[in-house]
């Protein structure tokens, strides 16, 4: 599923530090839950990380040795040492390692440009990390947590499912 234009539009004209401030309190949620993520990266966690949602007006790049990520607008792109682009839901699926990234580079669903070596060390490393983006983003939602939790699954697994096609 791609991010409907009604709601990537916005985008293009929200200010970027807005938009980098709510990115930046959902990657220091996830950290929070997996805190040793960018340890199993070794040597690649010098590395900077571009993250492009073709779907969306912005980029983002993560630098897992200052635990920082940062928006940019596009047409820029991040400066990044490896970097990978695709639809929003598939690289956040990729994050949760709910999809073969395999498959879906070899399918040309995604496009990865860099340091494919980088890219493999976090693919690994987002392999063995269990994340659980509803669940780790509702925790923070205070006594919230449950009903966010669920309206975030119900989200996800309609993207991931094909069904969300019928929202557009």
């Amino acid at each position: 599923m791609r991010v409907p234009p009604a709601l990537a539009d916005p985008l293009g004209v929200i200010p970027v530090f807005m938009i980098e401030r709510a990115a930046r309190l959902a990657f220091t949620r996830v950290l929070k839950a997996h805190p040793g993520l960018f340890e199993r990266l070794g040597d690649y966690r010098q590395k900077r990380y571009g993250f492009v949602p073709d779907d969306l007006p912005i980029g983002f790049l993560v630098e897992p040795s200052r635990l920082s990520l940062t928006v940019v607008r596009k047409p820029k792109r991040p400066e990044a040492d490896a970097a990978v682009e695709g639809p929003l839901f598939l690289l956040l699926a990729l994050l949760e390692g709910r999809c073969d990234a395999d498959a879906l580079f070899f399918s040309r669903d995604l496009t990865v440009t860099g340091d494919m070596e980088a890219m493999l060390a976090l693919r690994n490393a987002l392999d063995d990390s269990n994340i659980d983006l509803p669940k780790d983003l509702g925790q923070a939602s205070g006594p919230f947590a449950p009903l966010v939790s669920r309206a975030l699954t119900y989200v996800r697994d309609r993207a991931l499912t094909g069904e969300a096609g019928q929202w557009n």
